[in-house]
């Protein structure tokens, strides 16, 4: 039974298991990385995940740019399956992105752990959240329209034309 989770340093090898499926590049979404962040390394990928926390907690100082996120990993079998992230505040991106590992998908991880971080949205008070994919991205469409998502629009954006849902709480 998959779980989320704080992201934890405990989950190095795992985590880079996930990212390696993926591929080159810094493309998975609701985890936050960066393409300065070096995960690798034990240190390295101890300081994202310090960031990465301490995003959530509102005792932190922020660095320059950042904003108040909580993110959680998607994890089975101490296999990280994927991540979902809610930012506190409207963001370009919307309020949550997430993204699930080639060989995870197709078995209803996003659907469910969307549902979950829409219960953490209700907590910290939001009454609505926008939630952004790729326009071509028909999985994430359903997986949106399934937690009853309302169709804005599609936009250009700076990665191509998106559709932007915005979900009732």
């Amino acid at each position: 039974m998959p779980e989320l989770v704080v992201p934890t340093v405990g989950l190095h090898g795992a985590w880079l298991d996930a990212h390696d499926e993926w591929g080159p590049g810094v493309h998975e979404d609701g985890f936050g990385l960066r393409p300065s962040d070096e995960v690798r390394s034990p240190d390295g990928f101890a300081a994202w995940v310090r960031r990465l926390t301490g995003q959530a907690d509102p005792a932190t100082p922020l660095d320059a740019g950042q904003a108040p996120c909580t993110h959680r990993w998607i994890v089975e079998d101490d296999r990280v399956l994927g991540g979902i992230a809610l930012r506190h505040e409207l963001h370009v991106a919307g309020h949550i992105g997430y993204g699930i590992r080639p060989s995870a998908r197709r078995r209803g991880l996003a659907t469910w752990a969307l549902g979950r971080m829409l219960g953490e949205a209700r907590t910290l008070g939001l009454d609505r959240v926008l939630i952004v994919c790729a326009a071509d991205n028909v999985a994430s469409a359903r997986t949106i329209e399934r937690h009853r998502g309302v169709l804005e629009d599609v936009r250009d954006t700076e990665l191509g034309p998106a559709r932007r849902y915005w979900v009732s709480l």
